[in-house]
């Protein structure tokens, strides 16, 4: 049995954490990110991770950071074997990292060197891969430079978004760790220097990225619309009306209208001109209100002759 810590914060690091719960080994503590405000009352709100932990009365801690001498006071007290981390959202420094007996473990959402940063599941979409993954590394002070410990792929297909292969991924990572668990309890795990020549960085969103620009290739913007869903989510302008786009589809038919022009709508999209190709709008949202399929749209507004606009 390993005495375990785990640090996470988002959604994604919490299947990982109740595997861990529900398995022999006992988790000695919890390191998660400090509340933030969210929502319209801008209330502190604890992490998913949090959550998990004060389910199960474990202990938890939320450092803004673990560089201080009393937090590493605080992490040796707790005689880990080893410390687990998936999202935590803090570089552990050295002196962390040197703690635990048998090291630090990330569940990373990608197949290393891949995508290293904070978002590797949009830019694999992004980018157009056809696969991504979990590496299970051993952290070193690098970002996601360790070397790997074991791999898992799941292919990306044209419907793929950030949030189905979120939901993919987070049990693929709890999946995995717990295969690994026996070979890293008893040292049998043969580590695998990562290639650093193949290394991409995956930067962290922001929410100006999702502004179309209709002047790129059709292929393109399906690829960004489903990286950005569900944040920051594509969005254009019809006039000086905000349309958020969640879904559409493509294809590479000729167009000579100007870019943002909408072409044609159907009970399948609301299609249109881009730089190269034809974006077929099939689910999106109007400022105030809901989403909506563009079917159901057409009920209530006929888009001829309206055009998009990249800029407000």
């Amino acid at each position: 049995m390993l005495r375990i810590i785990y640090a996470g914060t988002p959604e994604f690091a919490v299947p990982a954490l109740q595997a861990l719960i529900d398995s022999p080994h006992q988790v000695v503590a919890v390191y998660t990110q400090p509340d933030r405000p969210a929502g319209r009352g801008r209330k502190l709100q604890p992490s998913p991770v949090k959550q998990c932990a004060l389910d199960h009365e474990l202990k938890l801690m939320q450092p803004p950071s673990l560089k201080s001498p009393t937090e590493l006071e605080q992490l040796q007290s707790l005689q880990a074997d080893l410390m687990v981390v998936a999202a935590y959202g803090l570089l552990l420094p050295q002196a962390v990292l040197d703690i635990p007996r048998l090291g630090c473990i990330n569940i990373h959402a990608s197949l290393l060197p891949r995508w290293r940063g904070a978002a590797p599941i949009q830019r694999a979409l992004e980018a157009g891969d056809r696969q991504t993954g979990i590496t299970l590394m051993q952290m070193d002070a690098g970002l996601d430079t360790g070397a790997m410990l074991a791999t898992a792929a799941i292919d990306i297909d044209d419907n793929s978004t950030a949030a189905s292969l979120h939901d993919e991924l987070k049990q693929l990572g709890a999946d995995l760790l717990m295969q690994n668990l026996p070979a890293i309890e008893q040292a049998r795990i043969q580590f695998q220097a990562q290639d650093d020549a193949a290394a991409c960085y995956a930067p962290k969103l922001s929410k100006q990225e999702g502004r179309i620009d209709w002047h790129k290739p059709a292929a393109v913007l399906h690829r960004e619309i489903r990286a950005f869903n569900p944040w920051p989510v594509s969005f254009s302008y019809l006039g000086d009306q905000l349309v958020k786009v969640w879904q559409a589809g493509f294809s590479d038919s000729p167009c000579s209208e100007p870019p943002g022009q909408v072409l044609t709508h159907d009970r399948q999209g609301i299609h249109v001109c881009c730089g190269n190709g034809v974006l077929s709008i099939s689910e999106l949202q109007l400022a105030g209100k809901k989403r909506t399929t563009a079917a159901q749209l057409l009920n209530a507004r006929d888009f001829s002759g309206e055009r998009f606009a990249s800029q407000d």
